[in-house]
């Protein structure tokens, strides 16, 4: 058959279809292969990398209140804020390894002097949470995690106004509990937090995705797509 110039040819067009049935049926294949994710077990049988049982427990109810459940949005306890905590602390993060800890110290220093403490995150954290726990039992008649809600925040009131009685070395103890929680809300999943991406999805954060070439420019447009981890989960 003679093929009319200016339009596809029925040779043409049968092999187009057929390649795409092919690359549909090879997607297909690949979806149906992939592997499911097993997923991560009940934050009561997390194996902790750093924390030991006490101060675990301690972390749990302090990054429940710092970001409760309840409202429009995940809580820190649902999105999993204490593994990324825990796996911080572990990490360099809580061995200050890319820091400059040689000294002078001078703890008692302004703050505004910045980070002044010879000691590590991670050494903060574990010297500071009993020193906080003794201070809920005396004043509040138990320790943190045992009290009723709204106790629970005026403890943490006060340990962020420095009423607690730490040591000045451990005086950053409640700002890093803060940006702690916050990161592990806020962060990529691979790093312990943020679980399924709950807290991206909430806010509409479209995480790693890699082309945003037709967005700039439009002003308060919803975008479409859900968000993208950096390890290529989707939301």
């Amino acid at each position: 058959m003679r093929e009319m110039p200016g339009r596809p040819s029925r040779r043409g067009f049968l092999k187009g279809t057929a390649a795409g049935v092919a690359i549909a049926s090879l997607a297909g294949s690949a979806n149906a292969q992939a592997p499911q994710k097993e997923p991560p077990p009940p934050l009561d049988q997390y194996e902790r990398v750093y924390f030991n049982e006490a101060e675990w427990a301690f972390v749990m109810a302090a990054c429940d209140r710092l970001i409760p459940a309840g409202g429009n949005g995940p809580g820190a306890i649902d999105c999993r804020v204490p593994v990324f905590i825990d796996r911080q602390l572990a990490g360099n993060f809580g061995k200050a390894a890319d820091w400059y800890m040689q000294g002078p110290f001078d703890p008692g220093a302004n703050p505004t002097l910045g980070f002044q403490s010879p000691l590590t995150p991670a050494e903060i954290y574990r010297q500071a949470i009993p020193v906080f726990q003794d201070w809920c039992k005396q004043t509040h008649g138990d320790s943190f995690e045992n009290l009723e809600a709204a106790t629970q925040d005026a403890a943490l009131t006060s340990l962020q106004k420095g009423e607690v009685g730490l040591a000045p070395e451990l005086r950053d103890f409640f700002q890093f509990l803060l940006a702690n929680t916050k990161e592990g809300y806020f962060a990529d999943p691979g790093y312990g937090g943020n679980h399924d991406m709950q807290a991206w999805v909430y806010i509409g954060f479209p995480g790693a995705r890699g082309a945003f070439t037709s967005w700039p420019g439009r002003e308060n447009a919803e975008y479409p797509l859900g968000p993208v981890s950096i390890s290529g989960d989707r939301a």
